[in-house]
């Protein structure tokens, strides 16, 4: 992963079909003093440009006519010093949604996503945190939900503390949120969601998320800690 330096913007490309998507988005984001919309093509020109712009981030359509928006993924996810891919999508219901997780994508959002949602969005991104539109969360851990019991096993793994952690993350809290309410210090924090993580056996935060949707962790109001628009985890 390129290093983050203090004070510098966030270094983005977008990657859509459609130019009116990728205009529109660069327009949104070029309005936040800490993003710079690098630059932004088609998926046949992904790899060069992510290789010449060495992003920080990378908003990648899912699903494009020219190349298929997951093989693109994991080779991106290959280059030397990676940068983080949140996943563009129309649709709540789109089936590469789990396929993409597993790849290792940072965040999902839909194409429709407000304005100021987008751009705490890829603020959340830039710094691993990752992010998930509430839509994208439900359809993810109804995918696997019914019929199997394997997030409810991993779950029994944690502590209570671990779980409650592993809850928080669900609802999009960031470590100092989760401290403030559990009367931790940051590091402390820190020490149970890469515990949490370990446990689980996934890589992110985003991949917890999805686990404790599908172990029942978060419930019905998914909007309880942030805004329908979008998750920031």
């Amino acid at each position: 992963m390129i290093p983050a330096q203090a004070n510098q913007p966030i270094r983005v490309v977008i990657v859509d079909d459609e130019a009116l998507i990728r205009s529109g988005l660069a327009m949104i984001l070029s309005g936040a003093g800490d993003v710079d919309v690098v630059a932004t093509c088609s998926g046949a020109e992904a790899l060069t440009t992510v290789r010449a712009h060495q992003p920080r981030v990378v908003l990648l359509d899912i699903r494009m006519p020219d190349v298929d928006g997951l093989t693109l993924l994991r080779r991106i996810r290959e280059l030397p010093d990676a940068p983080y891919v949140a996943m563009l999508t129309t649709f709540d219901t789109d089936e590469y949604l789990d396929q993409a997780l597993h790849l290792g994508a940072s965040g999902f959002l839909l194409k429709d996503t407000e304005p100021d949602a987008l751009v705490r969005s890829v603020r959340a991104v830039a710094t691993g945190a990752g992010c998930l539109s509430a839509p994208v969360l439900r359809r993810l851990g109804a995918q696997q939900r019914s019929g199997h019991p394997a997030a409810a096993q991993a779950v029994e793994l944690l502590s209570d503390r671990e779980r409650q952690v592993l809850a928080f993350l669900g609802h999009g809290l960031s470590n100092v949120e989760i401290g403030a309410r559990m009367h931790l210090g940051a590091a402390t924090v820190k020490d149970y969601v890469s515990a949490v993580l370990t446990k689980l056996g996934v890589v992110n935060r985003i991949q917890a998320a999805v686990l404790a949707e599908r172990a029942g962790l978060i419930g019905d109001n998914l909007s309880s800690t942030n805004s329908a628009a979008e998750r920031r985890l």
